[in-house]
């Protein structure tokens, strides 16, 4: 089974809670402190498996959930950190925010490295990180950070540099079993293709391409007719389309029609992809018969849309080789492949969504809650410039200031988030 969009939930560890301890030991019976510090929790990693070219292992599992950092111990032992969640995908997944769509990450072929995509929970500090010359004896420790948390939907564009677009039973199959190693399954009737098939077709000299059947295209397919819009989407990454027509007209279809209609379909679905370099690759030519078909009035409309024209038989073999040799050399000249860039930032997460926020004041200094705001606190650096600003765009996007105007606060005033304290400026 072919699966190539679902939805899942990912969340990393949580921190472990740093320890209250103090050493004692024989003839030390009031020691200093002593309490570690607690482990960081797992992160959730996706990491491209090139083994793979479908979803179907997200089908019945959609929660992965990484383990919790270990909490600190006494006599200074840190709490073990745990291991971190590796997801894998194929190449080509898309990972974007459930709740806006947005995307997160590109999981391409070559894209290196592997991606983090919900950060573990940092430990909590133990009471010896509390330690001063005024405060010897801290009886409190630092609780560990929750880990971040996602709704994220997959969605697998396949990375093919050619793909093979017309209606059913043109011989967009056949064609991609002669020219490469794929097996898709053929036979004499419409959506004998169920699902993207792959092929590497070689060009000699250690050099080739991926091309993909995409099956099910018919008019509506924008809309969800057939079997096409389930599956445009993997068309989305291919630099070059090469468009198969019935030149035969064995189902008395006219080829230029049928341009037409599969070209108005992509135009429907994205622009950009209707502007694609097309090469109309006129199959079943074998058998063609010069008294149904009008030859002089396609190839016209072929030269006068500017596309390259080849005559082909999947079933002879006819005219393929030059087919790719065509196709190699237009592909030298085009773009690299398509690779999306991430439209989601952070703060996404903590700005526009209902979430609960209290604000309670002791005689000037006004307490700010909420569990998404000790998520945020988990993930600023104070110290960093860059950092705070991001923390308090988000406060401001967010309402918080406007929340402590109404209670009250004014300039001067002291506000604490979660252990951060500063005087609020208007």
């Amino acid at each position: 089974m072919f699966v190539d969009n679902v939805k899942i939930y990912v969340k990393a560890g949580d921190g472990g809670n740093g320890a209250v301890s103090f050493r004692r030991e024989k003839y030390v019976s009031h020691g200093g402190p002593d309490g570690g510090d607690g482990g960081n929790g797992g992160s959730i990693v996706f990491r491209v498996d090139e083994g793979t070219n479908t979803l179907l292992a997200f089908r019945y599992k959609h929660k992965f959930i990484a383990q919790n950092g270990e909490n600190g111990k006494g006599g200074k032992f840190h709490g073990a950190t745990a291991d971190d969640m590796i997801i894998s995908v194929p190449p080509g997944t898309i990972i974007r925010d459930a709740k806006t769509g947005k995307i997160i990450h590109d999981m391409t072929e070559n894209a290196g490295a592997d991606f983090i995509c919900c950060k573990g929970g940092k430990g909590g500090f133990g009471n010896r990180r509390f330690a001063t010359p005024t405060r010897q004896i801290p009886m409190f420790a630092k609780s560990g950070r929750k880990g971040e948390e996602k709704e994220l939907v997959l969605e697998l564009k396949m990375l093919a540099d050619v793909g093979l677009i017309g209606f059913p039973s043109v011989g967009k199959s056949s064609i991609l079993a002669r020219i490469s190693s794929a097996k898709p399954k053929i036979a004499d009737y419409h959506f004998t293709t169920l699902s993207p098939n792959l092929g590497v077709v070689s060009t000699g000299e250690e050099r080739g391409f991926v091309a993909a059947d995409i099956p099910g295209l018919i008019e509506g397919a924008a809309d969800g007719a057939g079997l096409g819009h389930a599956f445009l989407r993997h068309v989305d990454r291919c630099r070059l389309l090469l468009h198969v027509v019935d030149i035969s007209c064995s189902e008395y279809r006219d080829p230029i029609e049928d341009i037409k209609t599969i070209n108005n379909e992509l135009e429907r679905y994205s622009p950009a992809l209707a502007m694609r370099d097309q090469i109309i690759v006129a199959n079943k030519s074998d058998i063609l018969d010069s008294e149904r078909v009008n030859i002089e009035a396609f190839e016209k409309f072929v030269k006068e849309n500017g596309w390259e024209l080849i005559y082909v038989s999947a079933a002879t073999g006819k005219g393929l080789n030059e087919m790719i040799k065509l196709a190699d050399k237009m592909l030298a000249e085009l773009p690299p492949m398509l690779v999306y860039e991430s439209e989601y930032e952070p703060e996404d997460e903590f700005v526009g969504a209902s979430r609960d926020t209290t604000v309670r004041r002791e005689n000037n200094t006004f307490y700010v809650e909420g569990e998404w705001l000790y998520n945020l606190v988990g993930q600023v650096n104070f110290e960093d410039y860059e950092s705070l600003n991001f923390f308090q765009r988000v406060l401001k996007k967010s309402g918080v200031f406007e929340l402590l105007e109404q209670k009250g606060c004014v300039d001067g005033m002291t506000v604490s988030i979660y252990d951060f304290e500063f005087d609020y400026v208007k």
